[in-house]
């Protein structure tokens, strides 16, 4: 089978789809992933993988409407040309431009990666009402003919029921995130004596770095020696994004490093004692925190969407209210009174990685769901939090299958 999969960013292709991609076609499936931008290490990775590469214009977080017919067009052309069987997309974008173009062309297997609402949706993007009811109709009509609409969260049904992007009869699956490689990120245990909070998202406003920067000045008046970094890329194109003067003012006012991206976030995991995500951005479930989790270290997320799934608050880490970074600084301050909670959180969320979101059971998964398994066996399944408290429960249908003809 041909399979185009669809993405707003090439290095996500890699990065948080890789493993995937290799699960379709060691298949045996025909795979072509396209993005709107180049990268020279993510198309030599995908080429030694054997899937094909393609580029169509796309402005990212631009609401210019000639900009998205143009990307319309472009996928048309583009679906023309490939003739898939079997469209996979995943962020906003690309579903709702890549859902239009497959009913338009009667493609008949589209398959949605629902991987957050993003940020249009989330409660500080400052997008007005008017915007937000254009995207979720245009939602609406991308996602309606859908196969499966495939989510990370226990939130985001409820939400794009409430949102008219979704009807009831539709059916929507709930996986655990895009999972992790727990041999990639192997356990490793925290240094004794140290505490280093780390940060890992785009440097923008709605992933909490402004209250990671106030709780930082807050920690470390009773903690001097404690260190805290935020690690990642400069976002130009997001309106909430930083720029690189901003930065240097935060470096001057705060006792945080700003540490470039990279595409190997594991020595930083490693050098760290505490992950914090304190987003505000409608997230799916945030790959870092997978990754933090399988590494070992205990976690500080917001009790917001996709975050709240993957922290057990108390065990694995610690919820945090939404924007608050005197919550935040508390909830630091945790592990500078009990120097040995970082490493007992830690063990248990590692446990929690390879139980719930080893990415091998994850692709199982979704391979099956979209009968691209080449043996067609039921998966085991990954356990799946589904509700607020629950520990592991299996992927599953969070609505039944549309009725059929």
């Amino acid at each position: 089978m041909k399979i185009v999969v669809l993405s707003s960013l090439a290095y996500s292709l890699t990065n948080f789809r890789g493993d995937l991609l290799r699960a379709m076609k060691e298949n045996g499936h025909e795979v072509v992933a396209v993005a709107p931008d180049r990268d020279e290490q993510v198309e030599r990775e995908l080429a030694e993988s054997g899937i094909g590469f393609r580029t169509v214009p796309m402005s990212r977080a631009g609401m210019n409407p000639f900009a998205d017919l143009r990307l319309i067009f472009a996928y048309i052309v583009l679906m023309l040309r490939e003739r898939p069987e079997l469209v996979l997309a995943y962020t906003q974008k690309p579903i709702v431009y890549g859902g239009l173009v497959t009913r338009l062309l009667a493609i008949p297997r589209y398959f949605p990666l629902m991987s957050g609402l993003g940020h249009v949706f989330s409660p500080d993007s400052g997008v007005n009402e008017t915007v937000k009811r254009l995207v979720a109709r245009l939602y609406r009509i991308a996602i309606r003919r859908a196969q499966t609409i495939i989510v990370f969260n226990s939130d985001d049904r409820k939400d794009m029921l409430d949102l008219g992007i979704v009807t009831e009869d539709q059916k929507v699956l709930q996986v655990p995130g895009s999972g992790v490689d727990l041999k990639r990120f192997p356990h490793v245990l925290p240094e004794h004596g140290k505490l280093h909070f780390l940060l890992i998202a785009r440097l923008l406003r709605n992933k909490g770095i402004p209250e990671f920067l106030e709780a930082a000045r807050q920690v470390q008046k009773t903690k001097p020696d404690a260190r805290f970094s935020v690690l990642g890329h400069i976002d130009s194109e997001n309106p909430a994004g930083f720029t690189e003067e901003q930065l240097a003012e935060f470096t001057r006012d705060y006792p945080v490093d700003f540490v470039p991206g990279t595409d190997d976030v594991r020595p930083f995991l490693a050098d760290s004692t505490v992950f914090v995500l304190p987003t505000t951005y409608r997230e799916g479930l945030p790959r870092t925190i997978l990754e933090a989790m399988a590494t070992g270290r205990a976690i500080i997320a917001t009790d917001a969407p996709g975050c709240r799934d993957a922290v057990d608050d108390g065990s694995n880490g610690f919820l945090v209210d939404p924007g608050n970074a005197a919550d935040l600084a508390r909830a630091m301050l945790k592990f500078v009174a009990d120097p040995q909670l970082a490493a007992t959180m830690g063990e248990r969320a590692r446990k929690r990685a390879e139980k719930v979101y080893d990415v091998e059971l994850v692709n199982r998964t979704l391979l099956y769901e979209m009968d691209l398994l080449r043996h067609s066996g039921r998966p085991s399944t990954p356990g799946a939090p589904i509700e607020k408290g629950a520990v592991e429960k299996p992927a599953r249908a969070l609505a039944p299958a549309r009725k059929q003809g």
